[in-house]
């Protein structure tokens, strides 16, 4: 285990420059970038404080011009405009959670998840358990939720739980995500406080 000081100093070595936003997931190469509309569609500048406590903060609003009939799913942070090194990603809307296999069958145990049945979620940052693929949108399956447990579902049958095995590994994270979608040309405000986290 690093600590929190050893978390700040990795933080802080990097340069989150710039926000970007997506409409699949961007995975490692930033794949599924959002593109196009007028005013064109491009990263944004953003601002990060140092760390604190193996936490560094946005320090202010950044919005974005986003086409027509695009959906956004996922938000990432890299070094440049254009190109560049890609830092970090993650859903929109996160809130994201450790878990694990429970003992009851095709169930994953994760300590007040804090979500609620049929509401849509991701995986993350890791192999998930054999059923999942990280990056998908599922949903928990709302027959049989828990504080602290939850079952995983197909979008298109959100009420068959997904056959589960194998632990996820350490890394790998659970969360809700949000879809925006814009049926006309619109904005997309990435609110002051998005946060670049080593604490999992």
């Amino acid at each position: 285990m690093f600590t929190t000081a050893a978390r700040g100093s990795m933080l802080d070595s990097l340069s989150p420059a710039f926000a970007a936003l997506f409409t699949g997931f961007p995975g490692q190469a930033f794949t599924n970038e959002v593109a196009g509309g007028s005013p064109a569609y491009a990263r944004k500048a953003i601002t990060f404080g140092a760390a604190t406590a193996g936490i560094r903060t946005s320090s202010g609003p950044v919005v974005f011009d986003v086409p027509a009939t695009v959906t956004v799913n996922w938000i990432g942070f890299a070094t440049a405009a254009t190109a560049g090194t890609s830092l970090a990603v993650s859903p929109n809307g996160a809130n994201p959670k450790e878990f694990s296999l429970s003992a009851t069958a095709n169930t994953l145990y994760s300590p007040a998840h804090g979500i609620t049945g049929g509401s849509p979620i991701t995986f993350y940052g890791g192999t998930p358990p054999t059923g999942l693929t990280e990056g998908t949108t599922y949903v928990a399956v709302a027959a049989g939720i828990t504080t602290d447990t939850l079952q995983v579902a197909l979008v298109a049958t959100p009420t068959v739980p997904i056959a589960l095995t194998g632990q996820p590994t350490t890394a790998c994270l659970l969360s809700p995500i949000v879809a925006e979608t814009f049926g006309s040309q619109g904005t997309f405000t990435l609110a002051a406080g998005a946060t670049l986290n080593l604490n999992f």
